[in-house]
C-alpha cells in the first residue's frame, strides 16, 4: 500500500505542476524521483535515473524521432507555403459564415488529417474562425471547442490513415499500421464528428435564443486575413496545389502499407539488422516516407517563390524537439513507476478489470493515463510501455485481432487526455484569448464525452463483430 501510495501523491503533483505551466522536461524525472525515495528505494535512486528513465526516454526518441520531425516540418511549410491559408479560405468560401461552426470543424478536420500539426492549425484557423463568428453572431466562447472538435478528435484518433503521432505509436507494439480496423474507425469518427457538431449547434442555438451573440473581446481589431491575400509574404496557392501535400501523405502511406511493403521480402535484412522486424516496423517505414516526400513537393511546387525556405525549414526542425522531449521525459516517467513495487498492485488491477475482453481494460488504462498526464500521446506510449505485451498476450488468447486492440487503444488515448490541465487545451485558450471559465465547458464536452461515446460504441462493435 506505501507504494501505491507513493505513486499516486507523484502523479498528483505532476498534473498539478503541469497545469501550473511547469515543464514536464524537468517535471518527470523530479516526481519520478519522488516516487522513488517515497517507495524506499532512495540508494536505487540514480541507477534508476540513468538506466530505467534515460533508457525509456533516449528509445522512446530512436523510434519516433522521424514522425515528429517530419511532421512538424510538414505543418510549418504547410503554414509558410500559403496551403494551409488557401484550403481555409476555400472551404469558407464554399459554406460561407451561415455555417460558421461547420467550415471551422471542416478546415481543422482537412489540415490535421492530412498531417498538419494541430498547433499550426489553431493559429492559422483562429482569425478565420473569429471574423466567420463575428458575422454569423455565434459567441466567440464556442471557438475553441470548434478548432478542438475538427483538430483533436476523430483526425486524432480515429480516421483510418491519420498521420497523427498518436497513431503510429501502437505500431511497433502491436505489429499494425496507421489505417488499422477502417471500418470502427470511420464509426467512431461519425460518433465524434456528429456528436460534437449536434453539442455544439445547440449552444449556438440557445446563445440565440438568449440574445447573446459573438460578445465584445480585446482582440476584436483583429480581422482575417482577406481573401487573395498575401501570408508571410507568399501568394495564396492554387487550391489543387495546396491539397496536394494533404493527398501525398495519406495516398503514399497506403501504396507502401498495402501494396509495396506487404510484396517485399525482407530475408536480406536479417543479417544485417537482426533485432529489426519489418513486421513491427513497416507501418513507420510508410509514414516516414510518406511525410518525407510531401515535405519535398511542398518545396518544390513554390520554388522561386518563398521568402525565405531556410528560416522555414529551421523553424519546422526546431519546433519538434520540444513536443518529442516532453512526450519521452513522460514515457521515462512510465518506466520508472512501472518498475516499483506498487505499481504491480496498479497493473493487476487494471488488467483485471474485464480480464475475458482486454479491450475494456486497454480503454480504461489509456484514458487513466493520459488523464493523469494531460498528454494522449504521453499516456499511451506510458501505457503501451509497460502493459502492451500484456494487452497483445490476452488478445491472443481469445483470438482477437491486433488491428482492434491498436485502434481502440488510441481511440481511449484521446478521451480523457483534454482534462483542464492539457498542455493543448491551454495553448488553444492561449491563441484564442479566452480562459477556462468561458470554454472548458464545450471542449470537454466535444473532445471528452462525445469520444466516450465513439469508444463504447467501437468496443461493443469490436467484441461482437470482430476487427472492420
Amino acid at each position: 500500500m506505501p507504494g501505491i501510495l507513493a505513486i499516486m501523491v507523484s502523479l498528483a503533483l505532476l498534473m498539478f505542476f503541469a497545469y501550473r505551466g511547469v515543464t514536464v522536461l524537468l517535471l518527470a524525472p523530479i516526481m519520478a524521483a519522488l516516487a522513488v525515495l517515497l517507495s524506499g528505494d532512495a540508494m536505487q535512486l540514480l541507477p534508476i535515473y540513468t538506466d530505467t528513465f534515460m533508457r525509456a526516454l533516449g528509445n522512446y526518441v530512436i523510434q519516433f524521432l522521424p514522425i515528429f520531425l517530419l511532421g512538424a516540418l510538414f505543418g510549418q511549410l504547410m503554414a509558410d507555403s500559403g496551403a494551409a491559408n488557401t484550403i481555409a479560405q476555400a472551404i469558407t468560401r464554399r459554406l460561407g459564415h451561415r455555417h460558421a461552426i461547420l467550415t471551422v470543424v471542416l478546415a481543422c478536420a482537412v489540415l490535421t488529417y492530412g498531417g498538419v500539426s494541430l498547433f499550426v492549425v489553431a493559429f492559422a484557423i483562429y482569425p478565420i474562425a473569429k471574423a466567420l463568428f463575428r458575422a454569423a453572431d455565434v459567441p466567440k466562447r464556442l471557438i475553441p471547442a470548434t478548432i478542438a472538435l475538427g483538430a483533436f478528435t476523430f483526425t486524432m484518433t480515429a480516421m483510418p490513415g491519420t498521420p497523427a503521432i498518436q497513431n503510429a505509436i501502437p505500431i511497433p507494439f502491436f505489429g499494425t499500421n496507421v489505417f488499422a480496423a477502417p471500418g470502427l474507425g470511420l464509426i467512431g469518427s461519425a460518433i465524434m464528428l456528429v456528436g460534437g457538431m449536434a453539442w455544439l449547434r445547440s449552444r449556438a442555438t440557445r446563445a440565440r435564443a438568449d440574445g447573446e451573440g459573438y460578445g465584445v473581446h480585446e482582440d476584436d481589431g483583429a480581422q482575417a486575413p482577406a481573401e487573395g491575400a498575401e501570408r508571410g509574404g507568399l501568394s495564396v496557392m492554387p487550391l489543387a496545389l495546396a491539397v496536394l501535400p494533404l493527398l501525398l501523405v495519406i495516398g503514399i502511406n497506403a501504396l507502401f502499407t498495402y501494396g509495396i511493403f506487404p510484396r517485399m521480402d525482407f530475408a536480406f535484412m536479417q543479417a544485417s539488422f537482426p533485432n529489426v522486424d519489418p513486421a513491427k516496423t513497416t507501418g513507420l517505414w510508410a509514414l516516414i516516407i510518406a511525410l518525407a516526400v510531401a515535405c519535398l513537393t511542398l518545396v518544390l511546387v513554390r520554388l522561386g517563390k518563398w521568402e525565405n525556405l531556410r528560416e522555414s525549414v529551421n523553424k519546422g526542425v526546431f519546433g519538434f524537439m520540444l513536443p518529442l522531449f516532453n512526450t519521452a521525459s513522460e514515457v521515462g516517467y512510465g518506466a520508472v513507476i512501472a518498475g516499483l513495487a506498487g505499481f504491480a498492485l496498479i497493473r493487476d488491477a487494471v488488467l483485471n478489470v474485464s480480464p475475458n475482453n482486454p479491450l475494456i481494460s486497454e480503454a480504461v488504462a489509456m484514458n487513466v493515463l493520459a488523464g493523469i498526464t494531460g498528454s494522449s500521446s504521453g499516456g499511451l506510449s506510458i501505457a503501451l510501455q509497460t502493459l502492451g505485451a500484456e494487452y497483445l498476450a490476452m488478445a491472443e488468447q481469445v483470438g482477437m485481432s491486433p488491428e482492434l486492440l491498436h485502434r481502440v487503444a488510441v481511440m481511449a488515448a484521446g478521451g480523457m487526455d483534454t482534462l483542464p490541465h492539457c498542455g493543448a487545451i491551454i495553448t488553444l485558450l492561449a491563441i484564442c484569448k479566452l480562459n477556462h471559465r468561458q470554454s472548458y465547458a464545450n471542449i470537454a464536452m466535444v473532445t471528452m464525452v462525445a469520444p466516450l461515446v465513439a469508444l463504447i460504441t467501437v468496443i461493443t462493435l469490436g467484441t461482437l463483430f470482430g476487427s472492420f
